[in-house]
């Protein structure tokens, strides 16, 4: 699947709104990675909070080669900074956490109609509350697994069910490799973690400008650089290390 396109899944983890802030800042430096790339990027699904940071954040970047370069991405990722919500100026720890899964296609793994029960709600906004009067929002259900989806980005309907299809045949390739490759640790859990602070596969430390992957030993002194996009340093180490 290294060929595929990617969809990543950040949740805001340990640290309330400084987490969600940071899970924004990790969404924004893949996608301007992805736009120096010259990569189509689509938000798929979003939750924000209230001082505009994401709880969660879905998105598609589509592209050759992509889950070969992105899959290393997907961890708990930590960050130690001041937060904007603190007064006291002391360093707070708080993390997020990252799934990058790669893109299936219709042809590498087909559903099953007779499977799946499609739920029609109407789409909300922020506060809950419902931003069209007609029901757009699709939801979608493998009745075998109880794995669902809900997609309610598009205002119109046929769009959402597109999204929730592709979001549900990625998840559902997913499980059947973990099933199949279980002795990699292919597990969508195992990726995202429970995102508390002692798990952490990167830590970014604003005080002393350094990004630090724990699973390779690699640091860099390019912190700000990073967060804007210039993720090449990192992916490359990654690959060195296959």
């Amino acid at each position: 699947m290294d060929q595929n396109s990617v969809i990543m899944e950040i949740r805001a983890g340990t640290g309330g709104e400084e987490a969600a802030l940071f899970a924004a800042d990790l969404f924004r430096m893949y996608m301007r990675y992805s736009e120096k790339q010259g990569w189509k990027t689509t938000l798929l699904d979003s939750s924000m909070s209230s001082l505009g940071g994401y709880k969660e954040v879905i998105f598609e970047i589509k592209g050759s080669d992509i889950y070969n370069l992105f899959k290393n991405e997907s961890g708990v990722h930590r960050v130690q900074r001041i937060p904007k919500t603190e007064k006291s100026g002391r360093i707070h720890t708080s993390t997020a956490s990252i799934a990058v899964l790669p893109e299936v296609t219709e042809v590498e793994f087909k559903l099953n109609p007779s499977e799946l029960r499609i739920d029609l709600q109407r789409a909300s906004g922020p506060g809950g509350q419902n931003v069209n009067k007609r029901e757009t929002a699709v939801r979608i259900t493998h009745l075998p697994t109880g794995i669902f989806v809900l997609s309610r980005t598009e205002r119109n309907q046929h769009q959402n069910k597109e999204i929730a299809m592709k979001l549900l045949r990625t998840r559902l390739y997913e499980k059947k490799q973990q099933e199949e490759f279980s002795a990699r640790g292919a597990d969508r859990r195992l990726q995202i973690g429970s995102a508390m602070r002692a798990e952490k596969g990167r830590t970014y430390n604003y005080p002393q400008n350094r990004i630090t992957d724990h699973r390779i030993g690699k640091s860099w002194h390019n912190l700000d650089a990073i967060l804007n996009g210039d993720l090449n340093s990192i992916i490359k180490a990654f690959l060195k290390n296959k």
